[in-house]
């Protein structure tokens, strides 16, 4: 059985980011909530987090605000279960609206110091304490931190114990290449337990994923693709111009990557424009969704997580997705 989600989530890394996000300067936990409630509102369940994101600060917002929807009584609508469809093994197709229960993914980093088994349960306990929560749905390897190939069973090792615990709903991975992706499908495959999910950097601006045939393996696996920075950081949104960069290190590090969107903000704008009150990032996850992933753009505010929503329930047309395939070749 499969678990009905919107083909949308919500990104949280940004939930507690100082540095690089800028959170508690131009944005705060006020702001947050509002997105995370409006994401809801909109049917959007999935949000990932990672404890990574801002030293564990993201789970710990994430936790309060699932527990102010728990004690406020909102939120108790079971998700549906289902069969198996394109998003993979794990997860069903539902762009039908209204809130629900949160989905809750979060991340394992195996630094070089912390790569065994043992530390597997040991970091996904940190996070439930985090966020205040018995269980969480989706767990995932954050990246195959060198030597991957070296210390891959013990990491998969740590997942199926998780698991058998009933510590996690289901398992995933994040940043794998194709073999890593073949590999921990056929070890989880051995303990019965399918692999849910591949957390990959996918948009218009970055298409390696489909270049390198990962994403094939990904479908013909059964394995969910969750695209994150489904627009690019910002950069498909139509906000940013060579002239006008992202502040701070964000926009030095993004600096060429402002001028190879300009083209695909164009094709998405002349687009959105044929389809009533649509916006060039709402066109940019369109696409994704109809490639078959699931997008988790960023949400600081309510008003970006009803933008993100706009994504859902309706369809780019048979001639509008190769023209978008082609601009952004």
């Amino acid at each position: 059985m499969g678990i009905s989600i919107a083909p949308l989530g919500v990104g949280a890394w940004p939930w507690g980011s100082t540095w690089y996000w800028g959170y508690g300067k131009s944005y705060g936990e006020d702001d947050v909530r509002g997105a995370f409630r409006a994401s809801l509102d909109a049917g959007v369940t999935l949000f990932d987090t990672a404890e990574l994101y801002g030293r564990g600060k993201s789970e710990r917002i994430l936790g309060r605000l699932a527990g102010e929807l728990s004690s406020s009584g909102n939120g108790d609508t079971p998700m549906d279960s289902g069969p198996a469809s394109e998003y993979g093994a794990c997860f069903r197709r539902n762009e039908g609206s209204g809130a629900a229960q949160p989905f809750i993914a979060t991340k394992y980093m195996p630094y070089p110091w912390r790569w065994r088994t043992a530390d597997v349960p040991r970091a996904l306990k940190a996070s439930l304490r985090r966020l205040g929560l018995e269980r969480v749905d989706l767990y995932q390897i954050h990246w195959p931190v060198v030597p991957a190939r070296l210390r891959l069973r013990q990491w998969i090792e740590g997942l199926i114990r998780v698991h058998g615990e009933g510590l996690v709903g289901a398992v995933g991975v994040s940043n794998f290449d194709a073999d890593l992706t073949k590999r921990t499908h056929e070890l989880l495959s051995k303990a019965g337990i399918p692999l849910a999910s591949n957390q990959l950097p996918y948009s218009l601006l970055d298409r390696h994923i489909e270049h390198e045939g990962l994403l094939d393996v990904c479908k013909d696996l059964g394995v969910t693709v969750i695209a994150y920075s489904p627009i690019a950081e910002g950069l498909l949104t139509g906000k940013y111009t060579p002239d006008n960069r992202p502040a701070g290190w964000r926009g030095r590090r993004l600096r060429k990557k402002v001028v190879q969107a300009q083209p695909i903000v164009e094709a998405l704008r002349e687009i959105a424009g044929r389809h009533e009150d649509k916006t060039p990032s709402q066109v940019a996850l369109r696409w994704l969704i109809q490639k078959g992933s699931v997008p988790i753009p960023g949400a600081k505010t309510a008003q970006q997580a009803a933008d993100n929503a706009g994504a859902l329930g309706w369809a780019l047309t048979d001639e509008e997705m190769p023209a978008l395939d082609e601009v952004s070749a």
